[in-house]
C-alpha cells in the first residue's frame, strides 16, 4: 500500500525590504502568519524593570526584618522623633509621581499625533517631575542635617543607623529613578522615544514614591 507524503510548507524567504514583517528574524510560511502562533515576548526594558522591583523590595525587606530584630532583641535602643520635614518630603514625592503621569499620558497623545508643535510638547511635565525629584533629595539632606544638631549620627545608636541607612538607600534609588528620566527626556528630545522606555521609568518612579511610603510607615513605629 502506498503511502503519501505531505509536502513540506512553502517558507517566503523575501528580503525583509520586499516582505514587510520585520526583517530576517520573521521568517512567514507563504500560507500562514508565522507571528500568530508565535508566544508573545514582552520588550527587553518591561522584563528588566521588573527584575529590579523585585531586588530592590527583597533588600529593603531584609533591612526592614533586620530592624524588627534588631529592636527586638536589644536593652540599648534609643527612640527618637523623625523630623519633621519627612512629611513634607514625602508629600513633594507623591506630587512628583502626579506631574511624571501627566507626563505620561501626554506625551503618548503627543507622540501619537501627526502634527507636532513646540508648545505642545510635554517635556515640561518631566522637567517638574525631575525638580521634585531633586527637592525630595534635598529634603532628605536637611532631614539628615536635624538628627546631627541633635548628636544622632550613623553610629550614636542602632535606631539612628537603621534610620541612615534606609533613607541613604532610599535615596540612591531615587537618584537611579532621576538618571532614568534624564534619559527619557533625552530620548524625548530625539524624537527617539519607545513607549516600554517611558512605561518603564514610570514604573520605577511610582514604586519609589510606594516603597517610601512604607519606610516612613516602619520608621515611624519602630523609631
Amino acid at each position: 500500500m502506498a503511502t503519501t507524503v505531505p509536502e513540506p510548507p512553502k517558507i517566503d524567504w523575501r528580503r525583509p525590504e520586499d516582505s514587510g514583517n520585520g526583517g530576517w528574524r520573521n521568517l512567514v510560511p507563504a500560507d500562514g502568519d508565522l507571528l500568530v502562533r508565535q508566544d508573545y515576548s514582552p520588550p527587553p526594558s518591561s522584563t528588566a524593570i521588573w527584575v529590579v522591583l523585585f531586588a530592590v523590595t527583597m533588600m529593603f525587606a531584609a533591612f526592614t526584618s533586620a530592624l524588627f530584630v534588631r529592636k527586638g532583641s536589644s536593652l540599648d535602643w534609643q527612640s527618637f522623633k523623625l523630623p519633621s520635614i519627612l512629611y513634607l518630603n514625602t508629600l513633594v514625592l507623591m506630587v512628583s509621581s502626579i506631574t511624571l503621569e501627566i507626563a505620561r499620558r501626554r506625551i503618548a497623545t503627543y507622540m501619537g499625533s501627526a502634527i507636532k508643535t513646540k508648545s505642545e510638547t510635554p517635556a515640561r511635565w518631566l522637567d517638574a517631575t525631575l525638580f521634585l525629584g531633586l527637592l525630595f533629595i534635598i529634603g532628605q539632606y536637611f532631614a539628615w542635617l536635624r538628627l546631627r544638631s541633635e548628636g544622632l549620627y550613623l553610629a550614636t545608636n542602632p535606631s539612628s543607623s537603621f534610620f541612615y541607612l534606609l533613607t541613604a538607600v532610599h535615596a540612591l534609588h531615587v537618584l537611579g529613578g532621576l538618571a532614568g528620566l534624564i534619559y527619557v527626556m533625552r530620548k524625548l528630545n530625539q524624537s527617539r522615544l519607545r513607549r516600554n522606555q517611558l512605561v518603564a521609568a514610570a514604573r520605577y518612579w511610582h514604586f519609589m514614591g510606594i516603597l517610601w511610603l512604607y519606610l516612613l510607615v516602619v520608621l515611624w513605629m519602630k523609631l
